[in-house]
């Protein structure tokens, strides 16, 4: 076969790379960019509002001491503290379950029966309310613990948590390209050092997207810490104690008589946020570190 390339074709095909869209093209490309622009600004209005109130009505009554400071001397540090404890609990709990769950019904079960019962089970707990979530850790470790702490608060978020996890982990990898696990196969990888090596690497940005999601829903429930840690003026005295949090005290505030101490409610919630944005962006540059090692 010849590898004679006539200059005037190649000069031909140069010209016609170079050459602008045809107008009615642009004019579509505009109109399109122009539509995904307004729906987004639409999208964003919602959420942009809730933050500009909760901004300009906390802001006013917010003061460094809060943070350093229990409930009882005016201040949230026992509730931040104790709402990172019982966080961190939850995520110790579901974080390793719910990925190595993830990882067996993307990889190593598609279509046997257990997979299948597996996935009935974790979407009825994505449905499952939180309240309900509350009564059955009350039920699990309360009862038998004979009192409220931070551990049963702990364990109810993980129940919370870990369906999410599941569910994000399992799709991040459905995304990875089957050719990335053909090529490792290629080169004498085993299925294990193909899953764990390749696939769950390249699918740790999705994963981490799913353990903030979780993170993020587990850190503004109410309803499972009031039947669980219950709530403390002061700084807790260990695990197996009652414990502040955040979102109950955004509840005890709320129900205050006192329309003070009802202001100091959008303050609590600029905290919470906070917390949330912090651990949301912490988790997002370690999964970038550990991507390009």
């Amino acid at each position: 076969m010849s590898n004679y390339i006539n200059p005037e074709i190649d000069e031909s095909f140069s010209e016609q790379l170079l050459d602008p869209l045809p107008t009615q093209r642009r004019l579509f490309t505009y109109a399109m960019n122009g539509l995904s622009f307004i729906l987004s600004l639409l999208a964003f209005l919602p959420l942009g509002s809730i933050l500009w109130e909760i901004l300009s009505r906390g802001l006013s009554g917010f003061k460094p001491e809060m943070l350093y400071r229990p409930l009882i001397e005016n201040g949230f540090a026992n509730a931040i503290l104790g709402t990172i404890l019982m966080v961190g609990i939850g995520a110790f709990l579901s974080i390793p379950v719910g990925i190595m769950t993830g990882i067996f019904l993307a990889e190593f079960g598609k279509t046997n029966k257990i997979t299948n019962f597996v996935r009935f089970l974790n979407s009825i707990l994505t449905g499952v309310p939180s309240i309900v979530v509350g009564m059955f850790a009350y039920g699990v470790v309360v009862l038998i613990t004979k009192q409220f702490s931070a551990f049963a608060g702990g364990f109810a978020l993980s129940v919370i948590m870990l369906p999410v996890i599941v569910l994000t982990t399992e799709e991040a990898l459905k995304l990875i390209p089957t050719h990335q696990r053909l090529a490792s196969a290629a080169l004498g990888g085993t299925r294990f050092q193909t899953t764990f090596r390749i696939v769950v690497t390249a699918a740790t940005p999705g994963i981490t997207t799913g353990v903030s999601l979780a993170i993020a829903r587990a850190a503004g429930e109410t309803a499972p810490l009031l039947f669980t840690a219950l709530f403390s003026q002061n700084w807790s005295d260990g695990l197996m104690s009652p414990t502040a949090s955040l979102p109950v005290l955004i509840f005890n505030l709320y129900n205050s008589p006192d329309p003070e101490i009802n202001k100091l409610v959008w303050t609590t919630s600029i905290i919470l946020l906070s917390l949330v944005l912090f651990f949301s962006l912490l988790s997002r540059l370690l999964s970038r570190k550990t991507k390009f090692q």
